[in-house]
């Protein structure tokens, strides 16, 4: 897939989400998350931003951790979810949901549309 380069800010906003909904199909490991995300058009996810957001998702009770032995390597942490971080994913994608769609509707009103007596610069 093309990946387009999005802005840091919308990255930052969006990625801990998309990091649940990573995690929604099973138990996997972090090089597994980053490019699953990357395959999906977000992007290189470093290593750097993805395992200090799956740390906090730990202590934030939505992820459990657990080491499973490497085949003929060395161990991988797995990541899953727990149910409350099954219950933040849905709670976090509806909001999201609202937001979009609010921010949508801002970014597509004609300027008619913002003031209906046609003074767009706030004075009479």
């Amino acid at each position: 897939m093309q990946t387009t380069s999005w802005p840091s800010d919308w990255m930052r906003a969006a990625l801990g989400l998309c990091v649940l909904k990573a995690l929604d199909g099973g138990a996997t490991y972090g090089y597994a998350i980053a490019s699953a995300l990357e395959e999906q058009g977000f992007g290189t996810v470093k290593g750097g931003t993805l395992y200090p957001l799956l740390t906090r998702f730990e202590a934030a009770g939505w992820v459990t951790i657990q080491w499973q032995a490497g085949d003929g390597g060395p161990g991988r942490k797995y990541f899953s979810l727990t149910g409350q971080g099954r219950r933040e994913l849905a709670e976090q994608r509806q909001l999201w949901d609202l937001f979009t769609g609010t921010v949508k509707t801002h970014l597509h009103r004609q300027e008619h549309d913002e003031d209906p007596e046609g003074m767009t610069d706030g004075n009479p």
